[in-house]
């Protein structure tokens, strides 16, 4: 396993370093993100919650944003997250709450995941035709529920 070295800076006291519950050889594939501010995410309402950490990532890596599970049955769900190895400010997690009551998040909450990727720049060709492939143009659900 190859380790990639990523500069954190608080940007508020109470704000805590990503890390991983679980490491090692079978370790967790993302980082847990606290929250640095409590409030209360209204049902239907998007919110940004801080994180009150910036990051610095190296050219070759960046990051996405995921739900957790615990906080996904519950309803809280995130709506964005990617982080460009370039970007500076402060990571703050886009959620919404799509369950009908409203869920406070206290400070130092695990509100989110950070999934490191590895950055690939494609290029893109024009084409004329596509190649044929076994799946074809069968999208969400062609494979049955």
């Amino acid at each position: 396993m190859s380790e990639v070295r990523i500069g954190v800076k608080k940007l508020l006291p109470q704000a805590q370093l990503p890390r991983y519950a679980h490491v090692g050889e079978y370790g967790d594939l993302a980082a847990d993100l606290y929250a640095a501010e409590a409030l209360t995410i209204a049902p239907g309402a998007p919110v940004l919650v801080p994180t009150g950490v910036a990051m610095e990532f190296p050219s070759t890596h960046g990051a996405l944003v995921e739900d957790r599970s615990g906080l996904a049955v519950k309803g809280i769900t995130t709506l964005a997250g990617v982080i460009d190895p370039g970007y500076r400010g402060e990571i703050r997690v886009v959620v919404t709450n799509l369950s009908a009551n409203p869920v406070e998040v206290k400070v130092g909450d695990r509100i989110a995941q950070l999934r490191i990727v590895r950055r690939i720049e494609a290029e893109f060709v024009e084409v004329a035709e596509l190649g044929e492939a076994a799946r074809g143009a069968g999208g969400f659900g062609s494979t049955g529920v």
